[in-house]
């Protein structure tokens, strides 16, 4: 077992890790730039290294520097939380060449599933369901041309490299290609350096099903249900639910077996998540695989009472899976709090949290790094909390998180909590009835802006 684990990352997902180290008697390091010295997880971990000014580049993303402080304090595991370096491939190979274990995919893992295109020929090849469209890159617009009639309108154009909905174009009608393939590809050279193309059927009224998986490192996988992720916006998730309203018994079994199957097809080792675009009919297709724990993993440990970042640690110290598969047995609900302007297109809006009143009570659960007095930081991603309540049912969980959200103040910034609100009075919502179109048509009301 692991002496002394760095976690290389920041917010509530290094603190997260530290809590779960703490329990098993593992000690810490935090690693944090100038613009976190004053977050939690600095001040919880045991040993805490300074990596860099607040840019990325020159931080959180700086291997040296992260490999640096590793070896300084001795660790002998870093654990890459989400974002960041949680899916490179060259930091997974330079932590083994340190003799320092990645608590996360391998290289050859990361590299095999991390570019989407290569992700969809290895899963067609193991059996798994994948949407129809390009085998592979498209080398030019005339195979652009070509495909997309083979394929059938609409269709989506996506970066291989893509992330965060960068160099994704939906096409609904020949004429419009041409501009789609040029615009889609100059995005996506500028977020990725990199302008290769594929192509799927788009999938009408689509829901973004996930599939939680575990695989050790003797070739057995697991999954632990699914999590509805198809409330969206701009291809960012904003809420979570398990288990999707959509889903059925048979429905569950035939895409959990699918998500083992991937899985063990390509020896997969610690958490990580196969994505899934399930149609009105209930076909579902493989969209893409997460080779990292998801910023939405704690519904699944409400439902089926698991820590995952203990599993996570346990499967990267060898230590075999059950093997079991789960089922939820309550339902969950995650809202992302966000340091955003919801009645102005969601605005970023950092600064000095002045008040802050955390909810609490039978069934509710707080992620966060922050507190009253704590400066948000613009330079990093919006999210400040993730606000969980579990109940036996859907009915009762909404409810909590109505009642959990009324109790959840927080002054000096604007924040996502009146968008929640709102969601969780919502028709469709409340009746189950959504895809990843929800957001297009949703408005905030503002008469109830506080």
């Amino acid at each position: 077992m692991f002496k002394k684990i760095l976690i290389a990352n920041r917010g509530e997902i290094a603190l997260r890790v530290i809590r779960t180290c703490k329990e098993m008697g593992i000690k810490t390091v935090a690693v944090y730039s100038t613009a976190d010295a004053d977050s939690l997880h600095v001040k919880f971990a045991d040993e805490a290294v300074c990596i860099g000014p607040p840019a990325s580049n020159l931080s959180y993303l700086k291997i040296a520097n992260i490999i640096a402080a590793a070896e300084i304090t001795n660790a002998d595991g870093i654990h890459p939380g989400y974002g960041f370096l949680s899916e490179n491939a060259k930091f997974s190979k330079i932590c083994e060449e340190h003799g320092i274990k990645f608590i996360g995919a391998s290289e050859e893992m990361i590299n095999r599933m991390g570019d989407k295109a290569n992700a969809k020929a290895t899963m067609k090849a193991a059996g798994v369901p994948c949407v129809p469209g390009s085998e592979g890159i498209i080398e030019t617009f005339e195979d652009c041309i070509k495909i997309a009639k083979e394929t059938g309108y609409p269709v989506m154009l996506k970066a291989s490299a893509g992330g965060g909905g960068k160099g994704m174009r939906a096409v609904w009608k020949p004429e419009d290609l041409q501009n789609a393939w040029e615009s889609a590809r100059a995005e996506s050279k500028a977020a990725f350096g990199n302008d290769d193309m594929y192509m799927e059927k788009l999938i009408e009224e689509p829901r973004h099903i996930e599939i939680q998986i575990v695989g050790d490192s003797r070739g057995k996988a697991c999954h632990l249900s699914e999590r509805d992720c198809s409330i969206q916006r701009r291809h960012q998730k904003l809420t979570e639910e398990v288990p999707s309203p959509f889903m059925t018994d048979k429905l569950r079994t035939k895409m959990g077996k699918a998500a083992v199957k991937a899985a063990e097809y390509i020896k997969y080792e610690g958490a990580g998540t196969v994505e899934f675009l399930v149609d009105k009919h209930r076909n579902f297709y493989f969209m893409e695989m997460n080779t990292r724990i998801q910023v939405e993993h704690p519904i699944t440990e409400q439902v089926i009472d698991f820590d995952l970042i203990r599993e996570q640690i346990l499967v990267a110290a060898g230590v075999p899976i059950s093997g079991k598969n789960y089922t939820p047995n309550l339902h969950s609900i995650e809202c992302r709090i966000n340091a955003e302007d919801p009645f102005n297109d969601f605005r970023p809006s950092p600064g000095r949290i002045t008040t802050l009143h955390a909810p609490g009570g039978h069934g509710v659960r707080l992620d966060t790094h922050v507190y009253a007095g704590y400066s948000i930081p613009p330079n990093y991603d919006s999210m400040i909390a993730k606000l969980i309540t579990t109940a036996q049912t859907r009915e009762e969980a909404i409810n909590k998180m109505k009642r959990a959200l009324d109790e959840f103040v927080i002054e000096g910034i604007k924040t996502t909590i009146p968008f929640h609100r709102q969601l969780m009075d919502h028709p469709d919502y409340l009746a189950g009835n959504y895809t990843t179109k929800f957001m297009e048509d949703f408005e905030m009301k503002k008469e109830i802006e506080d």
